[in-house]
């Protein structure tokens, strides 16, 4: 299971959680309970810093961007 930043829209507690990408959308704020969003941030992987959509624009959002081929 991946570790999924997020980012609460009621407080704007930051968090990350382990979870499944079918429970992803489950997810709510652990201060406050309230309503949350994905946060894509360049993250280190295996030693080579993602940037985040690489030198596209996909703003991190890679699994549907064509320019990154979904692999940021």
């Amino acid at each position: 299971m991946p570790i999924y930043d997020f980012k609460c829209a009621a407080c704007g507690h930051k968090f990350e959680k382990l979870t499944s990408i079918s429970r992803r959308g489950q997810v709510t704020c652990p201060k406050c309970g309230g309503p949350v969003g994905r946060v894509y941030e360049g993250k280190w992987s295996m030693g080579i810093k993602s940037s985040g959509g690489g030198g596209c624009s996909c703003g991190g959002n890679c699994a549907g961007c064509a320019g990154c081929g979904g692999t940021n």
